[in-house]
């Protein structure tokens, strides 16, 4: 199908699972088009980086890339990892920085170019950044926590970035996918003059320099990516994608059992653990940043009073969730920091103390309990799980607990930058960034765009604000520990367990690299002998 006639096709009925796509033999011979199928939860809802919908992330994250990276190591087990302490050019041929580090100037590679055809250009950067100022979602936040002050065009193929002040965060935000690098001169043709950055287009369609780009998408039933052409690093092993939706992990591990998928994602622990033992299954595990929490939002009683949200923290049976739900099988976690992360300590001490708890309550002007609502969806396998348990849990201090399920599109909703209207919920926390800075920003600040908690405490603004700046290296990490310490105290969430990324794919596929969007990067992926 050409790029001028992909197609979104909503409302269909569901084809077979089983039926001729899936039974046709996927890796075809050498100079023929490799496909890759995945079963998914969901089709994709949208395509639009600034726009968080189910399978956004998913699939942007192989349509868009940064004007720089972070190299690719051999780890300690010769596994492919990225050198997060490091960066190198991508997109950007080269850049520059002046000496009191706040200009930076890059030079733009001149063969790189979008399915359409178009080359990337400084147009293209500055184009990418006006559209996520105008929006003011995800792509303005990254902006305004990367301290960027101003982009300029210098020339076509130069970029100036002015910060407000130098920090540590730049360029790891222009490693991401977000804000995304458009092919402003495709965009543009899809325009109107009450849409000038094409955004509806945008949401349904793709137009990057990165691997991948759409094709098609039936919502309900699959959607199918191809390979650019033109992208600069080279053709990926696997050449066309086919995500297929389906929503019951129990049938994404039957399919990549049999060999009618080669990935399934979302998989519960209680099936990764059988899967390690089926030789027609490969599972690649790594502990990642991602950790499932509880957040409360001070914006609603009783979550306003610090005592209560502490009960909470000190009312949560720690080992009987590691068991029941995560198997024994996933890490504490002891801070909003992951360990990955450079600076995480273990700040968050709370341990199951039911006494404690309902002193707190008590102290609060809840002598006799509260009863709250625990939301949570289906976003991630483990949060019915979690509900339930912290249901149990919290009843033993007096904290009446009701678990109510919420559709995930309606999680997402208001969950949303600036929005967050959830006052008790079940929340997967990570970043794309492994940088300390970045993921309390992110998480913790006051104007943080996954502050879901709705955080509001200006001691812990002013501690990440002093980080985000801070040259010092010995200064930098103390003020990290501190806010660390500071948001623990505060306790707008509970921290529970570091499930890690345990990624199934059918014994034949190879090349996983982890990233830390936590997202599958099919570019890196190929079939092995």
């Amino acid at each position: 199908m050409s790029l001028s006639r992909r197609r979104l096709v909503a409302g269909t009925a569901a084809t077979p699972l089983l039926g001729s796509l899936l039974a046709a033999p996927a890796v075809q011979a050498q100079g023929q088009a490799r496909t890759l199928i995945l079963a998914m939860g969901t089709t994709p809802k949208g395509f639009d980086p600034d726009s968080w919908v189910p399978g956004q992330i998913e699939s942007t994250v192989n349509i868009y890339e940064g004007l720089v990276r972070h190299p690719v190591r051999p780890g300690a087990d010769g596994k492919p990892e990225l050198d997060f302490g490091a960066f190198e050019p991508h997109f950007a041929e080269s850049w520059t920085v002046s000496e009191d580090g706040k200009e930076y100037v890059f030079k733009l590679r001149t063969d790189v170019r979008s399915p359409f055809g178009n080359a990337l250009s400084a147009e293209d950067v500055l184009w990418t950044y006006r559209k996520s100022e105008s929006q003011r979602r995800t792509g303005l936040f990254m902006k305004t926590v990367a301290q960027i002050r101003s982009v300029e065009a210098l020339a076509p193929d130069r970029v100036k970035f002015t910060l407000n002040i130098p920090n540590r965060i730049f360029l790891a935000v222009l490693a991401l996918h977000i804000p995304a690098l458009f092919d402003s001169t495709e965009a543009k043709k899809h325009a109107t003059e009450d849409d000038p950055f094409a955004a509806r287009w945008l949401a349904q369609n793709s137009a990057g320099f990165g691997p991948y780009h759409v094709q098609e998408v039936r919502q309900g039933q699959q959607a199918v990516f191809v390979a650019n052409p033109n992208y600069v690093f080279g053709a990926p092993y696997f050449t066309r994608i086919i995500w297929r939706e389906v929503p019951s992990p129990a049938t994404r591990v039957a399919l990549v059992r049999t060999g009618q998928v080669h990935y399934a994602e979302q998989i519960p622990l209680q099936q990764v653990a059988d899967l390690r033992r089926d030789r027609a299954v490969r599972v690649e595990s790594v502990l990642g940043t991602a950790s499932a929490t509880v957040r409360m939002n001070p914006r609603f009683e009783p979550f306003n009073d610090q005592r209560v949200r502490q009960a909470i923290a000190y009312a949560t049976d720690y080992e009987a969730i590691g068991n029941a739900v995560f198997l024994g099988l996933a890490q504490r976690s002891r801070s909003v920091l992951a360990p990955k992360i450079p600076g995480s300590i273990e700040a968050f001490a709370y341990e199951t103390d039911y006494e404690k708890a309902k002193q707190l309550l008590a102290e609060a002007g809840h002598p006799k309990g509260v009863d709250v609502t625990l939301e949570y969806s289906t976003n991630w396998w483990w949060e019915e799980g979690v509900a339930l348990q912290m249901q149990a849990s919290l009843a033993k201090a007096g904290i009446r607990a009701t678990p109510k399920r919420v559709p995930p599109t309606e999680m997402t909703a208001r969950r949303a930058t600036n929005v967050w209207t959830l006052p008790f919920l079940t929340h997967w926390a990570a970043s794309f960034v492994a940088d300390p800075s970045y993921n309390l920003f992110l998480s913790c600040h006051s104007r943080g765009g996954s502050n879901v908690n709705a955080n509001s405490d200006p001691r812990l603004d002013e501690l990440i604000e002093a980080s985000i700046g801070e040259r010092d290296d010995a200064k930098w990490r103390e003020l990290v520990a501190e806010a660390q310490r500071q948001q623990a105290r505060y306790c707008t969430m509970v921290e529970l367990f570091l499930p890690g990324n345990h990624e199934v794919f059918g014994a034949r596929i190879g090349g996983f690299t982890w990233y830390p969007h936590n997202r599958l990067s099919w570019k890196s992926l190929r079939a092995e002998a």
